[in-house]
This record gives structure tokens, C-alpha cells and sequence, in this order.
């Protein structure tokens, strides 16, 4: 076996079947069709707020056929399949699932790495990197996930070398496909694969791509390591050739860069009134989890959008914080300036998105942290850190963990109750969050985060 060595990075060329991935398909519709059994065989979607106009965030292979694909709006889904069934996307169930399919196939093989909530690489050991015994794993876990959770979550499988290898499987045959992807089969399984399906090529790479001469796979393929590196700008490009090419490559742990949450305005928030406090509420949530994670802000960033076609991007820098008093007041300010740019404050202006980031984030004994303290008069700092704590508090309240408070609110006789699609009530909340539907308010999937629990709870 040889070993690739260059600037500290090792890149061994794996033998045999390393992965197992897993993409499970149309998950939110799946999970609908999980919990409500009737609508197995149906066309489904799921909606992510309540308005024929928003676009469907997951469509089941049974809606595919009448042209209704994720991004669908609602109306026109039930223009094209009058028995469709649209049901409100519930992403703390879907989390829990999540949960039970990984706890299912861990009986069978050790967790690798969770990429979303629908993807993960699985470790094959060294009795099943041979084709037939891997398949026969495969096998194994399609019948698990059916036996231990249910029979409406299929799933396409890859079997690979290297992660990245076993993604590229997994796609090729869905929905319920089985794929292996040798050796022996690269490039010649994947040549004809647009650059804009390959996980690692965004828009901006395979503009990069098109400006050396690479616009088709082999293209791809024929590059040289360095030469990958060149284009990506960084040591990543190098990475992604050797795991494209059957390496063995060591991915580094993702680290956060930023707590934040955006919304699409549905009707009835697209004024900059209500903007503005969808916005706000967006930020409180994004504070709680900055706190949840032990870490402070520096920074906020705003980007509104006007209907049609205005944009605006602002960011203000502050002390290092965690306390949502201050991210507010810097909201306030950033929010005066957008609209003046937007000139949003037009009598029926319409805001059709606003997203708010926490970002500049470090931990509460960071030098740079400390130092600002250093700076304040110790009044100040002290005034910041109970701020700070009382926040917390007001995190401890919403999350309700015991369920003490919703038992308080709710009627006598009658527990916490919920309908589908809701979150439980926030406790704690601003004067002007209280017109503003917060059903899963800034929480949502991730293509590449998992959220806790507890943060539908913040």
C-alpha cells in the first residue's frame, strides 16, 4: 500500500468497500406517511407555513409524476394532482425519527458520520468490504429500518471506498436503489455526472472549474491534486480529488461559525412592521442557542429583501455579548439602515425575506473576550453579565423542561396539548411576538446540521 504524504496531510488508497451511505428518500413526506399510514401510496407534501403560496419543502415519489417537485407552490400542487394531501412540516418529529433510524441501522454497522437529517456514512469492518458481503449488509439494514421503524422510509444506498464515493452511489438509483461503485468502475460509472450533482462542486467552483477547462466529469477526474487545490482556493480542493479518486481521507471536524435564522414572509408579515418583529423573534431564538452553546457574538448580520427584486446586506460589531437586550438594540440599528436603503418605509412597501446571524462567536474565557471586560468600568461589566443571566433564565422558562409551566397555561382538567405541526408555547416572549404564528419559528433541517431537541424549545 502506498502513502501519500504532503503538508502533514495522509491520503491512503482504501482497499475494498469501505462505506455504507445512506440517503433516505423524501424524508419529510416519508415521516408523514410514517405517522398517518393511510397516506402510504398517496401523493404527499409538506408545506412549511400556512399559505397556498409557499413552496413544498418535500414532495413523496407518488406526487413526482404530476410535476410537483420541492419548491412547488402549494397552489399549483393541487392544481396538478386535485387528491393531493398537504401536511405542515413537524421538524422536532422529524429529528426523533431521525433518531430511531440511525439506533436502528447502529444495530447493524457504527455510525461514521451524520451529514443531515436524511444522510450518513456507516463503516463497513473488514469481513464486509468484499462486494457480496457488503451487499449483504445492505440488505441487512433496508430490512431493519422496515422491521424496527416502519415501512415507509426507503431508502437508496451506496456502497463505496470513501464517503464522498458512497454519496455518488446512493444517488444514482432512487428511490429504494442499491448501488456499488468499485475500483474498478471509476471513472466509467461516473463520466456521464453533471459537475452540479458532485457534493463539493457549488455554483462558485464549477464556475471556477469552467475558467480552467473542466466542464464535464472527465474533466474532473483528469485533474491533477495540486491543480484541484489551485482551483478550490484551498486545501480542500485537494482533499475532494483524493476521496474522489478512492483515498482515504480524514474530514475535519465542522466547527460553528454562526447562530441565525431566516423566513420567507408569508402574507400578512411582509409589512415592515411585522418584518421587523419576525425579525426580532428570529434573533431572540438565534440568542438562545448562541447560549445553549456556551459562546458569545460579536457581530449581527441583516438581510432583507424586498418584493421583487431589492436587496440589503448590513452588519453592525459589538463587545462580545450573549445577552439579547444588546443583539436587539443592535437589530434596531441595523433594521433603520436597511430600510433606509430598501426605502421600506413607503406607505405599502412589501418585505418578502429578512435572516438574521450571530456571528464573531468565542468562548466566555477567550483573551479577546476578557480583554473587552478589562476595558469596561466594572459597573458596565457587571450590568452586561446579569443581563446575561437573566436571559438564561428566560431560556430555562421557555424550554419548560418538566412541562410545569404548560401544565400551568393550560385549561383545568386538561394537559399541554399540541396540534400537528405546532411547537409548545414559548413562555417568555416580546409584546410584538405575540401576533406572529412562531410554529417552528427560525427552526428548521439543515442540510448539514442536525438540530438538538431542545432548541425547538428555545
Amino acid at each position: 500500500m502506498f502513502l501519500f504524504w504532503e503538508h502533514g496531510m495522509d491520503y491512503v488508497p482504501a482497499s475494498g468497500l469501505r462505506y455504507l451511505f445512506i440517503d433516505f428518500n423524501a424524508f419529510f413526506a416519508a415521516a408523514a406517511q410514517h405517522d398517518e399510514p393511510d397516506l402510504m401510496g398517496r401523493p404527499v407534501v409538506i408545506t412549511p407555513h400556512k399559505s397556498e403560496y409557499s413552496g413544498a419543502i418535500a414532495a413523496s415519489y407518488e406526487a413526482r409524476p404530476f410535476g410537483i417537485t420541492r419548491g412547488t407552490r402549494i397552489r399549483e400542487a393541487r392544481e396538478l394532482c386535485p387528491d393531493l394531501v398537504v401536511r405542515p412540516a413537524r421538524h422536532d418529529r422529524y429529528v426523533g425519527l431521525h433518531k430511531q433510524l440511525m439506533s436502528a441501522i447502529g444495530t447493524v454497522l457504527p455510525v461514521d458520520k451524520v451529514y443531515s437529517i436524511d444522510e450518513a456514512a456507516f463503516r463497513l469492518g473488514r469481513r464486509e468490504r468484499e462486494r457480496e458481503a457488503a451487499l449483504a449488509v445492505a440488505e441487512e439494514v433496508k430490512e431493519i429500518i422496515t422491521k424496527r421503524v416502519g415501512p415507509a422510509f426507503r431508502s437508496s444506498i451506496g456502497l463505496a471506498q470513501t464517503r464522498l464515493l458512497g454519496k455518488l452511489a446512493a444517488g444514482m438509483n432512487k428511490p429504494d436503489g442499491l448501488t456499488v461503485l468499485e475500483a474498478s468502475d471509476l471513472p466509467g460509472k461516473l463520466l456521464g455526472l453533471p459537475l452540479s450533482k458532485i457534493p463539493g462542486v457549488g455554483g462558485g467552483i464549477e464556475k471556477r472549474l469552467a475558467q480552467n477547462g473542466v466542464t464535464d466529469f472527465r474533466g474532473l477526474w483528469d485533474l491533477a491534486p495540486k491543480h484541484a487545490r489551485a482551483i478550490w482556493h484551498s486545501v480542500q480542493g485537494e482533499r475532494f480529488w483524493y476521496a474522489l479518486h478512492g483515498y482515504e481521507v480524514a474530514e475535519p471536524p465542522t466547527k460553528t461559525m454562526m447562530f441565525g435564522h431566516s423566513r420567507v414572509l408569508t402574507s400578512g408579515y411582509r409589512s415592515p412592521d411585522k418584518a421587523r418583529a419576525v425579525a426580532r423573534a428570529l434573533l431572540l431564538k438565534a440568542a438562545a442557542r448562541l447560549r445553549m452553546a456556551g459562546l458569545l457574538a460579536t457581530r449581527l448580520s441583516l438581510n432583507m429583501k424586498r418584493a421583487p427584486d431589492g436587496v440589503s446586506d448590513v452588519e453592525v460589531g459589538f463587545e462580545a455579548s450573549r445577552d439579547s437586550t444588546r443583539f436587539l438594540d443592535a437589530l434596531n440599528e441595523l433594521w433603520r439602515h436597511a430600510s433606509e436603503s430598501l426605502d421600506a418605509k413607503n406607505q405599502g412597501m412589501e418585505l418578502s425575506h429578512v435572516s438574521v446571524f450571530l456571528h464573531g462567536l468565542m468562548a466566555p474565557d477567550d483573551p479577546r473576550a476578557v480583554q473587552g471586560d478589562l476595558f469596561a468600568c466594572a459597573g458596565r461589566a457587571e450590568e452586561r453579565a446579569e443581563k446575561g443571566r437573566l436571559w438564561e433564565v428566560i431560556d430555562q422558562l421557555n424550554r419548560d423542561a418538566d412541562g410545569r409551566l404548560a401544565r400551568l397555561a393550560a385549561p383545568p382538567g386538561k394537559g399541554a396539548k399540541r396540534r400537528m405541526g405546532s411547537t409548545l408555547p414559548r413562555h417568555v416572549m416580546l409584546a410584538d411576538q405575540q401576533a406572529i404564528d412562531l410554529d417552528y419559528l427560525g427552526t428548521k433541517i439543515a442540510f448539514s446540521r442536525v438540530p438538538k431537541e431542545e432548541e425547538f424549545l428555545c
